[in-house]
């Protein structure tokens, strides 16, 4: 759009305020407290007999900005309401704030308790409930926390594993404040460096152990012991290390290079997906076969049939007392809708079991998998339109049966939002897809659109790093789009045209359908969505705003992380084929912002996480100066953001963002006053083309 008419449009705006408005932005639809309050399940594991099955419950609180987890124990046949058996504890993540690590749940062998990691009062420990839910107790009492555990097959004894203590790790996060912290390749430059990790509720000083961008408590690479339980007495004993005589996989899969493994231990054989050629981990992965071994010296069986061959299978599992195999399809041409098949390895008969418009699966995360009995699975199912769930899937008949909803009155106000799976090509014939949520008009003349470019999978809720509220933005009368990146390729040129052409042609397409504005789109991404965010605003002009969460590849950020050696740069190379910015200067200047700074000639929104927002100051800095930019950080958050009020405030604000320069609308509450003050000037610098002057 013009500049000066995006600034007649800044004009508008205490009257549109008024018309559209009314009592604010709390009208009906779908909030974004209610989709940062969504509850997610998962850490699904079924009873011995089949006849339960366990999970556990997660959901945040902005009231209190944490997460509460608790543990369920539900009926296979949904005879009896699920029954809360014990707390969660805090959730146990990984470093990059949205992975969360495993609990690792188990059932004792009678059916009676179920075991699980748990941080609770200040420390993980491996806790036990009885199923029936009458009592739940920690079994482990050690001054250092659980890694991991092990229930032996008979359920007498639970072995764990321990690192250094917890007051090994205050001592010398301690030790390194009152001496001076050594900088080395260990050290994560660019964030705070005494307990700036805040995950789990705790702060915790940080340091990357062979990565360049995966963060670990100091004294993570400590030794695990192994210590052991008898769950009779109480009575703990060191022991050698983990007892894997029972899981040991056959012999037969020494000859593969598994991707994927499960381990049937009755019948001592293993389901394998294996990489048909090789893979570095770099660009699209190579089409995977689905393998079975049976023993040393015993030929592998595979399933050759067509549902199973060259196919996106992304999970197995074994269906308990049978000779079948359970496998998921995960289908990258569909938003990551899923499939599921079970594979009769004595006659190689492969059947559908269900097919879905989005996950089905043991989580959040697509590869997860479903817990299963002999006759039934059961999986956490959301997509688009639908927040998760817990259901029942018949493995021979498909039948599908809600066990447990968490999110029900979530899912009647999804219920009137319209969700299209949309499908489109540009114009060398290269398919794409992506969910879109059309706006609920107001007024007359085509909606605004607004898009984000990486993944779209299971219940949307705004895009990788949920950032953007998808269906509120279509409430608000500002389409949403989610577009699913193709497979990656390494020429990062190559990549971001690609991304480039989808956000074109997908943006051609809604406006010849008559059902989008192509002069008001708006554009926001987390990391690699950033990076193609900042693509389209310095080599389009398709875009009237945008809004980024993570860094771009600049010279600041390649000197902060440059200490780390050789895993940087090999990464820096295969990626985005940058070396240092004086002897790969060209591609530096075509990717960095830093070298484009004056054909980005949109406002951004930049709303950052601690610890990588010094890598961005580079570049960050002059827009800011230039009123291009509003920038700001938020405290002790990583690579995506998860406090929940965090998550709020920047829903709120992108809300808002996109609906001053998409639509000329501001919200009159007093507290949002300085934000819009900020944001008038933009819109004033940007009528008046100060930056556009020095670009000509």
């Amino acid at each position: 759009m013009n500049p000066v008419m995006r600034w007649a449009r800044r004009l508008l705006a205490p009257v549109l305020a008024g018309m559209l408005l009314g009592g604010g932005l709390h009208a009906q639809g779908v909030s974004p407290r209610q989709l940062v309050e969504v509850s997610d399940l998962g850490e699904l594991a079924v009873s011995p007999d089949g006849s339960h099955v366990a999970f556990r419950l997660q959901r945040a609180s902005v009231e209190r900005n944490t997460h509460d987890t608790a543990w369920y124990v539900q009926r296979m046949d949904a005879s009896a309401p699920a029954r809360r058996v014990g707390e969660g504890g805090q959730l146990l993540r990984e470093s990059d704030g949205a992975s969360l690590a495993p609990a690792g749940v188990a059932w004792s062998p009678d059916g009676r308790f179920i075991y699980y990691r748990a941080l609770l009062d200040g420390r993980v420990a491996v806790w036990r409930a009885r199923a029936d839910g009458s009592d739940a107790r920690a079994l482990t009492r050690d001054p250092a926390d659980v890694r991991r555990f092990r229930l032996a097959a008979d359920g007498r004894s639970l072995r764990y594993s321990i690192g250094a203590t917890r007051q090994q790790v205050r001592d010398a996060e301690q030790a390194e404040y009152d001496r001076g912290i050594h900088i080395d390749q260990s050290v994560p430059l660019g964030q705070p460096l005494f307990r700036s990790g805040y995950l789990d509720r705790r702060g915790s000083t940080q340091r990357l152990f062979g990565s360049d961008v995966i963060r670990s408590p100091l004294l993570a690479g400590a030794a695990d012991r192994w210590r052991e339980i008898a769950l009779a007495t109480g009575q703990v004993r060191d022991v050698a290390g983990e007892d894997t005589a029972s899981a040991a996989p056959p012999g037969g899969v020494a000859a593969f290079t598994p991707w994927k493994l499960a381990w049937d231990a009755h019948a001592r054989r293993a389901a394998m997906l294996v990489h048909v050629g090789g893979w570095q981990g770099v660009g699209p992965r190579p089409e995977v076969e689905l393998v079975v071994a049976t023993g040393k010296g015993k030929r592998p069986l595979r399933c050759r049939d067509a549902l199973c061959t060259g196919q996106p299978i992304t999970s197995v599992q074994w269906r308990p007392g049978h000779d079948e195999v359970v496998f998921t399809l995960t289908d990258p041409d569909d938003s990551q809708a899923q499939s599921i098949f079970r594979w009769d390895i004595t006659t190689g008969r492969v059947l559908p079991v269900v097919r879905t418009p989005g996950l089905v699966n043991g989580g959040r995360a697509a590869p997860g998998g479903c817990g299963a009995s002999a006759a039934a699975l059961v999986c956490v199912a959301a997509d688009a339109r639908h927040p998760p769930r817990l259901e029942r899937i018949d493995l021979e008949s498909g039948a599908r049966q809600v066990l447990f909803d968490p999110n029900a009155a979530l899912a009647a106000e999804m219920a009137h939002v319209p969700v299209q799976r949309l499908h489109w090509q540009d114009a060398t014939g290269r398919r794409f897809n992506g969910l879109y949520f059309p706006a609920r008009r107001a007024g007359h003349g085509r909606p605004p659109l607004f898009l984000t470019y990486y993944r779209c999978t299971g219940f949307v809720r705004g895009g990788v790093g949920d950032e953007w509220p998808l269906a509120t933005l279509a409430d608000r009368g500002i389409s949403a789009l989610c577009i699913n990146a193709p497979p990656s390729v390494q020429d990062a040129v190559t990549r971001f045209e690609t991304g480039r052409l989808a956000i074109e042609s997908a943006i051609d397409l809604l406006s010849s359908r008559g059902e989008i504005d192509r002069d008001s789109v708006g554009m926001g991404g987390l990391s690699y969505g950033t990076e193609v965010t900042l693509w389209m605003a310095m080599n389009t002009d398709r875009l009237a705003a945008a809004s980024v969460s993570s860094i771009a590849f600049s010279p600041l950020a390649y000197t902060l992380m440059s200490l780390s050696g050789d895993t940087f740069f090999s990464r820096l190379h295969t990626y985005w084929q940058l070396g240092d910015p004086e002897t790969t200067a060209a591609q530096w200047k075509r990717l960095s912002p830093v070298f484009n700074l004056q054909r980005i000639d949109v406002p951004v929104l930049m709303q950052l996480p601690e610890q990588e927002y010094l890598h961005t100051l580079d570049y960050a800095v002059p827009l800011i100066r230039d009123a291009r930019a509003d920038l700001y950080v938020y405290p002790n958050e990583a690579h995506q953001k998860f406090q929940p009020r965090h998550k709020l405030a920047v829903y709120e604000r992108n809300l808002d963002w996109f609906r001053f320069w998409l639509q000329g609308i501001e919200d009159p509450h007093p507290s949002k006053a300085g934000q819009y003050a900020r944001w008038r000037v933009m819109a004033a610098r940007q009528g008046a083309g100060d930056w556009r002057d020095a670009r000509r």
